[in-house]
């Protein structure tokens, strides 16, 4: 886990969009500090909420509001989380044990990713744009995150070849959580996502107790819907 942290940090030191990132430590300080107050708690969550270069994940037209509690656009109608919600996500799923294999439904630009990657020992990460695929591979690589495997591919049928998977995380919404999702889903795994149409989503967190499914709402979210098909 440190190694991942360390990684991070290390590109921000040799990026050519660095100087954002390093003059903005302040600002990056008070985000952890709202989201603290938002009652995130989880001390291994903020830290990469402050160390991950979020600047990094959005246009540079953007790259000044990078650290502003709020979601982003990233291009194809697709936006970059709120980095409340990525804490609030990140938080449910790794809360109570060590995850071994992740499936993320929808890497988008790879933040999510980022964040996640040093907490957990592997992500399998499925995007149906391979531009924001493109993208955030080059972004994962460059900040030396070497535990994620990226697919082009329909996030309603997931990534059998890898399953079963400790943890599921979904960044955008279906109006109803596939089947094919919960049938790759571990014993004792757990499903994070924004369920609902637009306007009426639900966070949800999922727990597979053997042969039953245990859910928990952890409040009303914003997020894209989830397409079928591939871009």
């Amino acid at each position: 886990m440190a190694a991942g942290t360390r990684a991070v940090k290390s590109f921000q030191d040799g990026s050519k969009r660095a100087g954002i990132g390093m003059t903005s430590a302040r600002t990056r300080e008070r985000l952890v500090q709202r989201l603290r107050e938002q009652g995130i708690t989880n001390a291994r969550v903020l830290e990469q909420i402050r160390n991950v270069p979020r600047h990094l994940f959005v246009d540079e037209a953007l790259a000044t509001r990078a650290y502003e509690d709020t979601a982003l656009p990233i291009g194809q109608g697709q936006t970059i989380s709120q980095p409340f919600v990525v804490a609030r996500m990140t938080e449910a799923l790794i809360e109570g044990s060590t995850l071994g294999k992740v499936l993320e439904v929808g890497t988008g630009c790879g933040y999510q990713t980022a964040v996640l990657a040093p907490l957990v020992r592997f992500i399998f990460s499925v995007e149906r744009i391979r531009s924001l695929q493109d993208r955030a591979r080059q972004r994962l690589r460059e900040l030396k995150i070497t535990n994620v495997h990226l697919r082009h591919g329909d996030g309603f049928e997931g990534w059998p070849a890898h399953a079963p998977y400790d943890g599921i995380l979904m960044t955008a919404a279906p109006l109803a959580i596939p089947e094919t999702l919960f049938e790759q889903l571990a014993p004792g795994g757990r499903l994070i996502a924004p369920v609902g149409p637009e306007g009426h989503q639900q966070l949800l967190r999922i727990t597979r107790h053997n042969d039953e499914l245990k859910t928990e709402t952890l409040g009303l979210v914003s997020f894209v819907p989830l397409v079928k098909g591939t871009a």
